[in-house]
């Protein structure tokens, strides 16, 4: 991936690379590097995201994303985001991820998950996100089977 800056950071994939992972990979250096512009640039104007998990976070629309990550970027100054994995078979990206920080209050940010992605044109077109934060104290595996089986408190 090949970014440049002018008017507007914009980012293309390499002649040589797989375009998706590719993506994934200027995707994770931008968040790294807090850069809301080259971030911004990664995603198609009409990009869908959904949540299946948390289905009122849906939206649509690189402004959304401007936004959204404009103020995760000013909450968690010193933001880290780890590419751990990355799969794709033709435009679909499976990527897996790890971020951590410490918010401006000093709470600590750590989530994990996976993001499946649609690559279209070399920008993201659509993804659905599954990250949620790190669970430090929950019970453990016998809690999480007796809530799922619903003999555990709801």
């Amino acid at each position: 991936m090949t970014c440049s800056a002018g008017g507007e950071t914009t980012c293309v994939p390499d002649e040589h690379a797989d375009p998706p992972a590719a993506v994934a990979e200027s995707l994770a250096e931008a968040m790294n590097e807090r850069d809301i512009e080259a971030f911004v640039s990664l995603f198609a104007v009409d990009y869908d995201s959904q949540e299946p998990a948390h289905p009122d976070r849906a939206f649509s629309g690189r402004d959304q994303v401007r936004e959204n990550w404009s103020a995760i970027f000013a909450g968690v100054p010193d933001l880290r985001a780890e590419l751990v994995d990355v799969a794709s078979a033709g435009d679909t990206l499976w990527t897996e991820w790890r971020w951590r920080g410490t918010h401006t209050d000093s709470s600590r940010l750590e989530m994990a998950g996976v993001i499946v992605m649609g690559v279209r044109g070399g920008l993201i077109a659509w993804a659905r996100l599954y990250v949620e934060p790190i669970e430090q104290a929950g019970g453990g595996i016998d809690a999480a089977v007796a809530k799922m089986s619903g003999s555990g408190s709801q």
